[in-house]
């Protein structure tokens, strides 16, 4: 809040957001006691919510979401990221989300299979650190692709070829519960799921290197993706042994209609290593749309004062307070009463800075570059 709207009042108006008179209508999620973190249901609530009470206003609005989760698809097209892509129409407002911060945290990877004659199988090592309770590993692929599974411990316990069956099966590799599940096509996602559970029969995961091994049956594509949980779920030693930085995006940030935005490192024009890199699964859309400074940025801190931080949630209120100004311009002030939407990520792109050690646009770390609220302002006049 303190970077897309903060009045700087505990620094005599020096540490001011990017909108800094605008007005704020603050929603928490998740319970302020036991469990505190959100559910997706929770945010779509969120943003119904907000959506009433602007429309009861007749105000514009621009919605910062920082949040995001690795479990999905990353498609653009989970039961979250529709509905976000729906309700943005619904009114003179822009939803911006940050990519999150597992560009380089070793929680995602993927290749591509065959089963051409002479087509190797492939082996994906995960790295298993001490003292991890329980973990689920997603595997993504297209329905009909079709492979068997082959799961070794770190102790060379060896399960499978595990078949391709709708449905749960359970079974143990030494002190480890193993739940592994077939998903089918949903009515709004054409992509199936392999969910994998690992649970300790004792005290915690046998921790070492896991052999996951994909045995190609009958492929037609051959793409897949596994991911981790994100967040400070896991262990930080538990990652893929070569892990993939592409399609790191954080959802619902693959959703179509936002404004996906990236970070980079302002004081330098650098990459900044954490930041979630597109494109979406199936690469059917360009995201991020765009990067915004989030590297060692000050803003206000909980509880007075101010605090310096890192992360995609300081970067995304760059571009919600670079959107309510324009929407000030445009809606408020009466110049451009359309001025929301598709067309102000047009003109967010549009004006977006290219940095100077990159030289192709758009790219899945920067989108079409960094943004630029003066050029995209430019545009209009």
């Amino acid at each position: 809040m303190g970077i897309a709207a903060g009045n700087g009042r505990a620094s005599n108006g020096r540490n001011r957001g990017v909108a800094s008179q605008s007005e704020l209508l603050v929603v928490k999620l998740g319970s302020s006691v036991g469990d505190s973190f959100p559910r997706t249901t929770q945010l779509m609530q969120a943003i119904d919510y907000c959506v009433k009470r602007a429309v009861e206003l007749n105000m514009p609005m621009a919605i910062n979401i920082s949040f995001g989760n690795n479990y999905g698809s990353h498609t653009g097209n989970s039961l979250l990221e529709s509905y976000i892509n729906e309700i943005a129409n619904r009114w003179k407002m822009n939803i911006v989300i940050g990519t999150g911060n597992e560009g380089a945290a070793g929680r995602h990877t993927g290749g591509i299979l065959s089963s051409a004659p002479g087509a190797q199988r492939e082996i994906i090592e995960l790295v298993v650190g001490p003292y991890e309770f329980t973990f689920n590993l997603q595997i993504w692929k297209n329905f009909y692709d079709r492979f068997e599974i082959v799961i070794t411990s770190p102790g060379g316990t060896r399960v499978g070829p595990i078949p391709e069956r709708l449905g749960t099966q359970q079974f143990r590799i030494g002190p480890t519960e193993i739940f592994l599940y077939y998903g089918e096509p949903l009515p709004y996602n054409a992509q199936q799921e392999i969910y994998i559970e690992f649970i300790p029969v004792t005290d915690y995961v046998e921790s070492g290197i896991w052999n996951i091994e994909l045995v190609p049956i009958d492929i037609v594509v051959g793409n897949y993706d596994m991911w981790l949980p994100s967040g400070g779920i896991l262990n930080p030693e538990t990652e893929f042994l070569r892990p993939t930085e592409q399609t790191t995006l954080t959802i619902p940030s693959t959703a179509e209609r936002a404004i996906t935005v990236g970070a980079y490192d302002s004081y330098n024009d650098s990459l900044a290593f954490f930041s979630g890199r597109g494109f979406p699964r199936g690469g059917t859309a360009v995201k991020p749309d765009l990067v915004a400074p989030g590297v060692d940025i000050l803003s206000a801190s909980p509880g007075g004062g101010y605090t310096t931080r890192s992360g995609t949630s300081m970067a995304a209120p760059f571009v919600t307070g670079s959107a309510a100004l324009l929407m000030e311009w445009g809606i408020v002030n009466g110049n451009d009463p359309y001025f929301y939407g598709e067309k102000m990520k047009a003109y967010l792109i549009a004006g977006a800075r290219h940095l100077s050690f990159e030289q192709v646009y758009p790219n899945p770390t920067f989108g079409f570059g960094a943004l630029c609220l003066r050029d995209s302002f430019l545009l209009t006049q």
